[in-house]
């Protein structure tokens, strides 16, 4: 076997591939992620395995995007651990299947040879979401530009428009810079700041950066026929970081973790709602009002 550890938001985790296997070369979204120190103590550690792994019993959850999205089965076994199944879409084989240990800290691995990069890809961002709940880490379904230091995470249902509204200000702001187009890190260090990280993991845009900033403010976006920009109160605001947060309702333990995360970062974080048509004039209106807000919190 041959070990690899990644650092993502400031958390190591390790991976363990059969000698032959040429994953680790395949992975081009990891490889900016590389780090040659290996932990005593990672986040998690992973083992690919070529035996397939034993039937879990009761099923407790299986997600239901629909069609485009994953489909992920989740299922109990022995003394408290839990197997992971996972197919590209409803209806598909199988991609990838994952032995999960009670604390989330260790895995097993098997890859079908269905499309194994995405298997691989799909078992990694849910360990990391799972064992870095208690480090104050949240996987947002989001877009982030960075601008003038600071990271804007744009949120919304498929289809909202939050690649778009990436690109507008990539266009028309001078000074931005995309970190991640679907799946960033958003973390409460130990100190109490939050800060959002690039990750291996950016949906169909290949954005796969090191990088990290303070967050300056998250903003949720619904398509409408005018440009028009609120402030969310701290209920709203945790509702809409919620809501794009990446959670699995069966673990009661995890739940709580990722509920104290948002609670420590809603008074921190501005949130916004911005109703807007895809165009330059619902992101200079962003900006200006985001950025107003990211320059206050510096003077506090």
């Amino acid at each position: 076997m041959k070990t690899f550890a990644y650092r993502v938001a400031g958390l190591v985790f390790t991976v363990e591939y059969p000698d032959f296997s040429v994953l680790p070369e395949r992975m081009d979204n990891l490889h900016p992620f590389v780090t040659e120190a290996l932990p005593e103590s990672p986040l998690f550690s992973v083992r690919l395995s070529e035996s397939p792994l034993p039937s879990g019993t009761e099923r407790l959850f299986l997600t239901e995007d629909g069609e485009g999205f994953p489909e992920i089965g989740i299922f109990a076994a022995p003394d408290g651990a839990h197997i992971f199944r996972t197919a590209i879409e409803p209806g598909q084989p199988v991609a990838c299947e994952m032995l999960v240990s009670k604390d989330f800290r260790s895995g097993t691995v098997h890859l079908t040879g269905v499309d194994d990069c995405f298997g691989l890809n799909n078992c990694l961002m849910l360990l990391f979401a799972f064992a870095g709940a208690a480090e104050g880490v949240l996987e947002m379904h989001a877009s982030v530009i960075m601008n003038g230091g600071y990271g804007y995470l744009f949120l919304g249902r498929s289809g909202t428009g939050k690649s778009t509204h990436s690109r507008l200000w990539l266009k028309h702001i001078s000074g931005s810079e995309l970190l991640n187009d679907d799946n960033p890190i958003l973390r409460l260090l130990p100190d109490g700041s939050v800060r959002v990280f690039g990750s291996p993991w950016s949906g169909k845009t290949p954005c796969y950066k090191a990088k990290d900033v303070p967050v300056g403010a998250v903003v949720r976006l619904e398509q409408a026929p005018y440009n028009k920009i609120a402030r969310l109160s701290p209920l709203e605001a945790y509702a809409s970081l919620m809501g794009s947060a990446s959670s699995f309702r069966p673990f009661r333990a995890l739940a709580d973790a990722w509920h104290e995360t948002l609670n420590a970062m809603v008074p921190q974080v501005p949130c916004f709602k911005l109703e807007c048509l895809p165009d330059r004039e619902a992101a200079l209106l962003c900006h200006q009002n985001v950025k107003r807000d990211a320059q206050a919190g510096d003077t506090h």
